[in-house]
């Protein structure tokens, strides 16, 4: 396509493969959006397409992401109000029938797998470093780490007596985002082993599984708590049941810990986790069934280890050992 559409707040350029999303930085410009500055999204990203009447003489137009495609949206877990949806451009209603043909055309261009799950981010997390300003602490995240740093007038006793706590990410499961604009709002570290702890009285309330943006957080029954976490069977040890008493966590306050700050951080890290987790799982896929010596499963796992060398996730040093390895099977 390679056209741009201008609407309120942000811009939509149309690539072949594509949308780069460029957000406004005027005043009246939502701070999240300004915070993300821009956004490309792979149409294999994206399960549909919409256009809906809006407000005031205005219509919608929405891409909706697929379920797993994109961080932010996974660690918001439909607690985004509509008017902060990065997805949703909002133009004149003298320009619906424009809208609708970009409509069409970004339609005719979703994949087949467009209604299934993506397995894996296909869109960008915010960039690190980052850090805010939590009620209780400063959270700061440089790519690899994720820090917290106690202040003496907001944290609790528990977190004083923890000290400041430092997280690596292949030390994690997950993240929790609840937003600062919901009563009790936190950031809270699931590592891993006690991603599946169950809250006990007086918890904060459980985790939704829904991975839409709109619903606010005001919503009714089903939305829960930002939450992005590789599930483990295995039995987990007790945590507190409070984000203010956790020192995995970090909770927010008026003027502490904001949308536009906190939620690219939680995406930030919780594409961070998930990409080491699945760096990690590689090797063992490659090298699962090694004593099996049938020609045809040798070259398969040949093409599977190209594809993981393609990919990044295999070094070329263990992209040639294992391959020799393989073809000695023979």
């Amino acid at each position: 396509m390679g056209d741009v559409l201008a609407g309120i707040h942000a811009t939509w350029e149309f690539d072949t493969d594509s949308v780069l999303i460029r957000f406004e930085r005027g005043i009246r410009t939502p701070k999240l959006f300004q915070s993300l500055r821009e956004r490309r999204v792979p149409h294999a990203a994206l399960s549909s397409v919409t256009l809906t009447p809006g407000k005031r003489g205005t219509v919608v137009l929405r891409a909706v992401p697929r379920p797993g495609a994109d961080p932010l949206v996974e660690a918001a877990a439909g607690q985004l109000k509509d008017g902060c949806d990065p997805y949703r451009l909002v133009l004149p209603a003298e320009r619906e029938t424009l809208a609708e043909y970009y409509a069409d055309e970004l339609r005719a261009r979703l994949g087949l797998d467009a209604a299934e799950p993506a397995d894996r981010f296909l869109v960008a997390a915010p960039e690190a470093p980052m850090q805010f300003k939590a009620y209780d602490g400063r959270a700061g995240f440089d790519g690899q780490r994720v820090s917290f740093r106690w202040f003496w007038t907001g944290a609790s006793t528990a977190k004083w007596k923890a000290g400041d706590q430092t997280f690596p990410v292949t030390e994690l499961s997950g993240v929790e985002w609840r937003s600062p604009e919901a009563f009790e709002g936190y950031l809270r570290l699931l590592p891993r082993g006690l991603e599946c702890a169950v809250p006990g009285p007086g918890a904060d309330p459980a985790p939704g599984s829904g991975s839409g943006m709109g619903a606010g957080p005001d919503a009714g029954p089903g939305t829960g708590l930002g939450t992005g976490a590789v599930r483990s069977p295995q039995p987990v040890a007790s945590r507190p049941t409070r984000a203010d008493q956790d020192p995995a966590a970090v909770i927010f306050g008026l003027g502490y810990g904001p949308v536009h700050e906190s939620l690219p951080f939680a995406a930030a890290v919780l594409e961070s986790v998930r990409r080491h987790h699945s760096a990690a799982a590689a090797p063992a896929a490659v090298l699962a069934g090694a004593g099996r010596r049938d020609p045809a499963d040798i070259a398969e796992r040949i093409r599977h280890l190209g594809e993981l060398h393609q990919a990044g996730l295999v070094t070329d040093d263990e992209f040639s050992a294992k391959k020799a390895q393989l073809l000695a099977e023979l």
